[in-house]
């Protein structure tokens, strides 16, 4: 498994399933296999994180960040 491959399974999830969140596949996907949630930090990419930093950001789970009038 490396982090391409996580991705790839996460958004095939999240295709099939549209009204789960990207936090949520990756739960689910970790509940299906047997992998501990704490072992797959290692195979979050770039792309991931940050879809899953801005869902969490629309939830309230992180702080909103200040944007500057354009």
């Amino acid at each position: 498994m490396n982090s391409m491959k996580f991705y790839q399974k996460i958004e095939t999830i999240k295709k099939e399933k549209p009204d789960m969140s990207y936090i949520d596949a990756v739960v689910w996907y970790c509940d299906e296999n047997d992998i501990e949630i704490e072992t797959v930090n290692k195979f979050i990419s770039k792309t991931l994180k940050e879809k899953i930093e801005l869902e969490a950001r629309d939830l309230n789970y992180l702080p909103k960040v200040g944007k500057l009038p354009i």
